[in-house]
């Protein structure tokens, strides 16, 4: 216990900028997190690409100047398996091909571990976007990066997998404003199901509450809750309140509550149909909820009672069980 202590406090150095992997070149390191390292790096044809390396720092320690991580006996099936996870990831995403979900061109295994080799994108997250251009953050923005971002995910759920990781520093915003899904938390939830040892990956605020208990009933509506998380994220400019945290005592204000006249109601309905804390009153597949971001929004009569509002919504979606 002690030794997993430590070595989860401690991050993993990332391999130094030159070194060559495979047929790829090492530029930079890009990001650092308990599960993976990502690079930037060029291919033999001087190619930029992005590196993802399976690194997870609750089972392997790779010191400075060293290549292959360091993996006690006891954590030694754990990472294994995980490893081959993120392999089984890396095979099924390199089968889509969407221009709303990141690419993935290669995946190889190398110094003990398994690398995804993806497209490089530039441009900027949807949360660093939404950080820096607060006025920006209009209902047409939102139904429009939102749209077409469910492009991505239908095309994922499509192939019966999961993002299990939504959020707005998961949606990156290609500089010609098209938003690209990235990083997957498909293994991760895969580890944290079957490897007591591993700590499940998902993010407070965006993921749903049976990401935190009933793992069993993750499907496509759990994906559903951290796109309506995302959304709600986009218009307050901060984290939503934790779902395990709102089954103890829900402190989150509706959006229909807290932006009423700001946004359109059919927009804010929308949002906290696909926050509901019961899975089944959720939008059930991408396509309802894809539907609810298009329609016309048609300008209601005169003010109506709050207390009419969720009941509304409940029921608008019920039909969306059955898609």
């Amino acid at each position: 216990m002690i030794a997993l202590t430590r070595m989860a406090q401690q991050a993993n150095h990332p391999l130094p900028p030159g070194f060559q992997i495979d047929e790829y070149c090492i530029e930079q390191q890009l990001s650092l997190g308990g599960f993976s390292i990502v690079y930037l790096a060029t291919d033999a044809n001087g190619q930029r690409v992005a590196i993802k390396e399976y690194l997870p720092n609750t089972l392997a320690l790779r010191s400075e100047g060293k290549t292959a991580p360091q993996i006690s006996e006891d954590h030694l099936p754990a990472f294994r398996y995980g490893l081959k996870c993120f392999f089984e990831e890396g095979r099924a995403l390199a089968a889509l091909s969407h221009p709303n979900v990141v690419r993935v061109l290669n995946f190889f295994r190398a110094n003990q571990t398994v690398y995804m080799v993806m497209e490089y994108e530039t441009g900027r997250t949807l949360q660093d976007l939404i950080q820096k251009n607060r006025p920006g953050v209009t209902e047409n923005f939102i139904r429009n990066v939102f749209t077409k971002m469910l492009n991505g995910l239908r095309e994922v759920h499509s192939h019966r997998l999961l993002h299990l990781d939504i959020k707005p520093s998961n949606i990156y915003m290609r500089n010609s404003q098209i938003p690209v899904l990235i990083d997957f938390g498909a293994a991760r939830q895969t580890l944290a199901c079957n490897t007591p040892m591993l700590k499940p990956m998902y993010t407070p605020g965006f993921a749903s509450p049976e990401h935190y208990h009933q793992r069993d009933l993750l499907g496509p509506w759990s994906d559903i809750y951290s796109v309506g998380a995302s959304m709600y994220a986009c218009i307050s400019g901060n984290t939503p309140q934790p779902a395990n945290n709102r089954l103890e005592k829900d402190r989150m204000i509706p959006a229909m509550v807290r932006w009423e006249g700001e946004y359109s109601d059919q927009l804010l309905e929308t949002i906290d149909c696909c926050l509901n804390l019961n899975h089944r009153y959720r939008p059930q597949s991408v396509f309802a909820l894809q539907k609810a971001l298009t329609e016309a929004v048609v300008s209601p009569p005169g003010p109506r009672p709050k207390d009419t509002w969720l009941g509304n919504v409940v029921g608008k979606f019920k039909k969306a069980r059955d898609l």
